[in-house]
């Protein structure tokens, strides 16, 4: 089953959720507070773009009284039990291939991930890619930013092109 959105088809984000909290220094008062902070982004980053997303976490710091897996605010939620989180997006990140997109800023993972053709991004980017379409809703256009058109210089000829496996992650990339 094939998932489009907007004409093209879908990707799956696969999420280090821990590393995504300690690299954007989302550090709450307790774990569990960070985890819902960092939900809570990424359902509303979710209802704007419409990628699937699941978010996986190390089992050790998961509340006894939390499932193995679980979808909450449209996010697919997983707690690694007896195995690390990096071993499951290792997994997740081969089954997938060209559909994933890991967000990690690990790099034996990203490694990986690149080997068996899934897209990766760094954590920080991801957390700007998020905060930036927020930002998008709340710019308006005024006419003192309007400068109009300013001539350049700027050569516009044939570039040197990037290897393939670049410009698909890329193109996965413009699509956050």
């Amino acid at each position: 089953m094939r998932l489009y959105f907007n004409g093209a088809m879908a990707i799956h984000i696969i999420i280090d959720g821990y590393n995504l909290i300690h690299q954007c220094h989302m550090i709450a008062q307790d774990v569990e507070a960070a985890r819902e902070t960092l939900l809570d982004a990424l359902a509303a980053y979710k209802r704007t773009k419409g990628h699937r997303i699941t978010v996986i976490f190390d089992g050790a710091g998961a509340p006894v009284t939390t499932q193995q897996r679980d979808r909450r605010k449209g996010i697919d939620i997983t707690f690694s039990r007896d195995e690390l989180a990096d071993t499951v997006i290792k997994r997740m990140a081969a089954r997938e291939g060209q559909k994933a997109l890991v967000v990690s800023s690990d790099t034996d993972i990203v490694r990986y991930a690149a080997s068996k053709g899934a897209a990766t991004i760094s954590s920080v980017l991801f957390a700007q890619k998020i905060a930036a379409v927020f930002d998008e809703g709340r710019e308006e256009l005024s006419p003192e930013n309007d400068v109009g058109w300013v001539p350049t210089t700027r050569k516009k000829g044939p570039r040197r092109r990037l290897p393939k496996r670049e410009r698909r992650n890329r193109t996965k990339i413009k699509k956050l």
